[in-house]
């Protein structure tokens, strides 16, 4: 099984930034909303990067050299459009001089809206054969999006070592990730995990939908 990661478990200011990405009352403050996501990922890179290979590198200062430990693995940082974007950003804060690749899986409802399917329409991805792959998705719902979008960046190569990160996840969605990423070289990323979906298969108690929250609403 993979190793799953949940964060906000710990006391943290993150979940400062959970508590208000939930809040009904600060929904309609867009620009914070995705500061916040943005600094989710910034949180959560961070505690990623504890994880990572390092190499010894000597840097010239004014005085003298200083031997300084920095990451040694490259870095593609993948985002599911368009909720992902916010998150993307604090990933990349951090991982700056990351790759970067984009999918974009969304789910299509019917006329009634009781009914989806998921389909993948764009992918731009540099070559992630033997690289560290972090796939980012704010929320973890069923997992259908995420299986299509690793399907698909997988026609870039195979990753040395993925990461999945996810702002919020179901316990079904947690389950699923298992099932479609290489327990061996996979860890799992959120900073809450929420114990089921609805009717229309969104996370409760969750926060919504992310993109719309993020970006308004779309027809």
């Amino acid at each position: 099984m993979s190793n799953i990661h949940n964060l906000g478990k710990n006391n943290s200011i993150l979940n400062q930034f959970m508590a208000e990405i939930r809040d009904v009352d600060i929904h309609n403050d867009r620009m914070r909303f995705r500061k916040n996501i943005e600094r989710i990922g910034e949180i959560m890179s961070y505690e990623i990067s504890k994880t990572l290979n390092y190499k010894t590198i000597d840097v010239q200062t004014p005085l003298g050299v200083q031997p300084v430990s920095v990451p040694d693995e490259e870095i593609v940082l993948a985002t599911i459009l368009r909720a992902g974007l916010p998150f993307h950003q604090g990933f990349l804060e951090l991982f700056d001089s990351a790759e970067n690749a984009f999918v974009s899986a969304s789910r299509k409802y019917n006329e009634a809206h009781n009914a989806f399917t998921i389909e993948v329409e764009y992918l731009s991805s540099p070559s992630i054969e033997g690289k560290t792959l972090i796939v980012i998705d704010p929320m973890l719902a069923t997992g259908g999006s995420m299986d299509l979008a690793y399907k698909a960046l997988l026609k870039r190569g195979t990753p040395a070592k993925i990461h999945v990160a996810c702002v919020i996840a179901s316990q079904q969605g947690i389950q699923a990730a298992c099932e479609i990423f290489p327990a061996e070289i996979t860890t799992i990323w959120a900073a809450a995990i929420d114990p089921y979906l609805n009717d229309k298969a969104y996370i409760v108690p969750g926060l919504g939908d992310a993109g719309d929250l993020a970006y308004g609403e779309k027809i």
